[in-house]
């Protein structure tokens, strides 16, 4: 069954700004390369493109809370747009160093910390609340895919094709991204005038972590949340190195297992709805986290390749399922008013949370063998359970 017009157009609009955020994380590193062959300067292009989620993702919120989040959307894509004709200009001149390629990562970072917390807060007026699982499944696999699947591997393979093109098509796909969101109906202005003064965005901000610190269960969730963040983010990158050590395979079958784990994530998010109405949102959630706590040990104790295939699948199906229902469950249980900075709030955490522990995991490693940082999230993802299931225990219903 349709969602509506209006939320087709969201999704359409939110696959394609996030297959152009893809295409750009894929193609930007290559660009680095071909300019210098510093390996500091290269790995600070990743670090220029993520260091805004951690200087003003908390602040992002208070913005998107203040003014009409269709409009700011709107205006965010409107002005990467031009930061990337800027760039391809100058790589069509032959002027870009690497100085323009850090500054149009940053400012596009700086963006995306505004856009996507914008987009968080655009589909629930747009359907109803009994549609509310669903709509945040098809988002959700459109951002997993365009992000993480589709958009890093096209822009890798443009860029071989001619140095601009990956930059020009992120352009326009932001640009018809921009249309679409100014398409929708025009539900989204705040209920009152912002204050004026720019100081009003900091006390907003402090305003927004105070309310949050003291509901319980948003509280819970958003810990939670990090915390699963930070024990897949341990084990994940060190993926390629237990695919060659531990299983004894070549190296194209990291890409195959990577595959693998993508079909589980875009599975679990496609099925997020029906499970959360079948078993209710609290066994869903705790669900998720004894399932990839499962398919960690699985990971952990084995060599035989079906196994880890298995337990691969099932780690990222249940992070697929948790993405929805968790967002689903913050969207009714926050006010319409709060609702940037709490997202603004949860993206903050999970987005410092993967080098936190990307870091973590590789000290773990180091110290204790390939499947140390698999092994250690077993009773922590288990204790998570655990607290989600006496934190939401028969409250399944919004507050």
């Amino acid at each position: 069954m349709s969602l509506g017009p209006a939320y087709n157009r969201l999704w359409l609009a939110t696959a394609l700004s996030n297959l152009g955020d893809g295409i750009r994380a894929g193609a930007l590193p290559l660009l680095a390369i071909s300019i210098t062959s510093d390996p500091i300067l290269v790995s600070g292009v990743a670090v220029a493109g993520q260091s805004p989620w951690l200087m003003f993702g908390l602040f992002a919120g208070a913005v998107v809370d203040r003014y009409d989040r269709r409009r700011l959307t709107v205006l965010v894509d409107v002005t990467r747009v031009l930061l990337l004709l800027i760039l391809v200009v100058g790589l069509a001149l032959g002027v870009a160093g690497i100085a323009l390629v850090y500054a149009v990562a940053f400012a596009c970072g700086v963006g995306e910390t505004l856009r996507d917390t914008a987009t968080a807060t655009l589909l629930p007026p747009l359907v109803s609340d009994a549609d509310l699982d669903r709509a945040n499944g098809g988002l959700v696999n459109a951002e997993v895919a365009g992000n993480e699947m589709v958009g890093p591997q096209v822009g890798a393979y443009l860029f071989g094709v001619a140095m601009v093109l990956p930059f020009a098509v992120n352009g326009g796909a932001l640009a018809v991204a921009a249309a679409l969101i100014f398409s929708l109906p025009n539900v989204f202005a705040p209920k009152a005038a912002p204050p004026a003064g720019k100081g009003r965005i900091w006390a907003d901000t402090r305003a927004g972590l105070r309310w949050l610190a003291r509901q319980r269960r948003l509280r819970t969730l958003v810990i939670l949340g990090g915390t699963f963040t930070l024990l897949d983010s341990a084990w994940f990158p060190i993926l390629a190195l237990y695919v060659g050590q531990v299983l004894g395979l070549p190296g194209w079958a990291y890409g195959t297992l990577l595959a693998a784990g993508a079909v589980g994530g875009l599975a679990g998010g496609f099925f997020a709805a029906r499970v959360t109405r079948l078993i209710g949102s609290t066994a869903a959630l705790t669900g998720c986290l004894g399932c990839a706590a499962a398919g960690q040990l699985m990971l952990a104790l084995t060599t035989s390749v079906p196994v880890a295939v298995a337990g691969l699948v099932i780690t990222s199906g249940a992070f697929g399922v948790w993405a929805v229902a968790a967002r689903t469950l913050r969207q009714r249980l926050t006010p319409p008013e709060l609702l940037g900075r709490v997202s603004s709030a949860w993206m903050t955490i999970v987005m410092g949370a993967v080098p936190l522990g990307a870091g973590l995991g590789g000290l773990i490693a180091s110290g204790w063998g390939l499947t140390a940082p698999i092994l250690v999230g077993v009773p922590l993802l288990a204790i998570s359970g655990l607290v989600c299931y006496l934190t939401f225990r028969g409250r399944d219903e919004p507050a």
